[in-house]
């Protein structure tokens, strides 16, 4: 069982991870009383049916049969097969051989009756036992009596049966085992056959088989009370084992084992709903399930000294998610190549509950920066225009008026913006032919930046595309991602921007891109670039790419930046798929 393996970690814990084991326990304590009642009956009854028909009981049955069945056939053999003097059935030959056959008879349609079952385990024990001793005790009457050997066939039969029968039954099978012998030895005096009765042997065989039924009755009662227990046992276990598939399905937190082969060995539910895939996935590769982490999980075990823990973004047919991997070796022993536990995490949950501490702080703020910033910015730029009108004022002083208004002017900016996002309502999305607002859009924005003809262009696209979106913020983020991509693309000397619309790959989810020509984002950009007051131009608030992925996930899209092939940006959204959409809301 995995709870048994032990852990050994490389990094510190996620503090998310620690509560794991508070996590298991409380949801132990909170499993549904009918489950439980469920598993204590089925319990019992595996209980009550291992103590009436163990397993034990019915493996004897069909051993001893199959001994029954061989004796049978090897006497029938050698009397048919041996010469004069038999070894076997001498002395009454027709005795003989119809006991044998009829014995063996006996023995194939006790098989079938074990295996089918039909009469309970101890009836059937009891019938076999009479049977075995009569059929002995003719065969070693025709054989010449108690000379023959075959009397000791009845210690193995009346042993074996003693295993499984009751406790009184195995002295009642001895006592007939005697009395069955005595009468042969009493039937070979009276009778004047070839042979004498032997009654001292036939003593020492009657002690025997009384010793061999009361020795071996209590040795069959502690192997069936040891089978019971360990049938309790193993529905205890099996019990403790669905109790523990139970947890792990329940936990938030998204779990995967992967053996030293990186083959998935357990998945929770919350970790395939996390990785977008429908269906089981245990004993599958894990580079069929989730390329990246397969490919992370390579690059891990081959690199000892790599412990950072990489953000994956995926784009799947339901929700965007960026998922954060965590591994841990579940055996110390071989570290990194044998199994591993990988804890997933959604990083857009974590996310967006800071992002919801944000917004829940700037909507505070904001009403303080209205009352307490905005009029004394907007009575300082108005002192300014007045000042920078006097007849007086030297190029020094107008210079230093403009540079009053263009800073409070920036100040009212960022107070706009904060305001926008801490009053945003919620959004109205419909239904929006792609093409012909991306065309209208186009040339509105072309003509209110003055842009030439080519410098901003729409690219082919489906003309039946369609997208779910409010239009209003629709129409924000466009503008926001356009009016800095014109930017970005002068400082290369020329404006080059595409407008590109299509579908996601083997998903159908539709997609809007913004290309630019400029000189790209770094990494260490791209990672901040999103995050709110974030900015590396002069004059800029930082806020513009922050207020257009709340307002993408406020319309369950996702905004992402690519690096665009042959240098420059793009920035791409992805949308919901407007049908799945609707159909959920049904």
């Amino acid at each position: 069982m995995w709870c048994k393996a032990e852990m050994h970690y490389n990094r510190p814990i996620p503090r998310g991870m620690a509560a794991i084991g508070q996590e298991i326990l409380a949801r132990r304590a909170a499993i549904d009383i009918s489950s439980r009642q469920t598993l204590r009956e089925s319990r019992e009854a595996l209980l009550q049916r291992a103590a009436e028909e163990p397993d034990l009981t019915w493996r004897v049955l069909i051993t001893l049969n199959a001994f029954r069945a061989l004796i049978a056939l090897a006497l029938l053999t050698l009397f048919l097969t041996g010469g004069e003097p038999r070894l076997f059935g001498d002395q009454v030959p027709t005795l003989f051989w119809i006991t044998a056959a009829a014995y063996l008879a006996f023995a194939i349609a006790a098989g079938v009756g074990l295996r089918q079952r039909w009469v309970g385990a101890d009836m059937q024990a009891m019938v076999h036992s009479v049977v075995d001793i009569g059929a002995v005790v003719a065969l070693m009457h025709a054989s010449g009596g108690i000379s023959s050997g075959l009397g000791g066939l009845l210690i193995v039969f009346v042993g074996a049966a003693s295993l499984v029968l009751p406790r009184q039954f195995p002295t009642i099978l001895a006592a007939i085992a005697t009395f069955a012998i005595l009468g042969q030895q009493a039937l070979a005096q009276f009778s004047g056959g070839a042979f004498d009765a032997n009654y001292p042997a036939a003593g020492i065989l009657s002690a025997v088989i009384f010793a061999m039924a009361l020795a071996t009755r209590p040795l069959g009662r502690r192997i069936q009370a040891s089978e019971a227990l360990a049938r309790q046992r193993g529905v205890d276990l099996q019990n403790l084992s669905e109790l523990n598939e139970y947890i792990v399905q329940h936990l938030r937190e998204s779990i995967i084992v992967i053996d030293d082969a990186n083959n998935i060995r357990l998945s929770n539910a919350s970790a395939t709903r996390l990785l977008g895939v429908s269906g089981g996935v245990r004993g599958l590769p894990l580079a069929g399930v989730f390329e990246p982490l397969a490919e992370y999980v390579k690059e891990w075990r081959q690199d000892s000294l790599k412990q950072s823990h990489p953000e994956f973004t995926v784009i799947t047919s339901g929700d965007n998610l960026r998922v954060t991997a965590h591994l841990a070796p579940l055996d110390k022993n071989v570290a990194r190549e044998g199994p591993i536990l990988v804890f997933l995490e959604d990083a857009s949950l974590m996310n967006e509950r800071v992002q919801q501490s944000k917004l829940a702080s700037l909507g505070r703020l904001s009403a303080s920066i209205a009352h307490e910033i905005r009029n004394p910015v907007g009575a300082m730029s108005h002192a300014a225009q007045l000042l920078s009108e006097s007849p007086g004022l030297t190029d020094d002083d107008k210079r230093l008026t403009e540079i009053i208004e263009t800073h409070s002017g920036r100040v009212s900016h960022i107070i706009d913006n904060v305001l926008q996002l801490s009053r945003r309502e919620s959004s109205q999305p419909e239904r929006v032919a792609l093409r012909p607002w991306l065309e209208d859009f186009a040339q509105e924005f072309s003509n209110t930046l003055e842009l030439q003809e080519g410098e901003f262009t729409v690219l082919e696209m489906d003309p039946d595309l369609e997208v779910r979106m409010d239009r209003s913020h629709l129409r924000q983020v466009m503008w926001n991602l356009c009016d800095n991509a014109v930017k970005y693309a002068s400082e290369t000397g020329g404006i080059l921007v595409e407008l590109h619309a299509d579908r996601v790959q083997g998903q159908g989810r539709p997609y809007v891109e913004v290309r630019d020509h400029g000189l790209g984002v770094d990494a260490s950009t791209a990672e901040k670039m999103f995050e709110p007051f974030y900015t590396e131009r002069s004059g800029g608030t930082g806020l513009g790419l922050y207020i257009s992925r709340e307002l993408c996930e406020l319309n369950r899209a996702t905004l992402l930046y690519l690096d665009r092939p042959g240098g420059g940006s793009i920035f791409r959204i992805v949308f919901a798929d407007p049908d799945r959409w609707e159909a959920a809301e049904k």
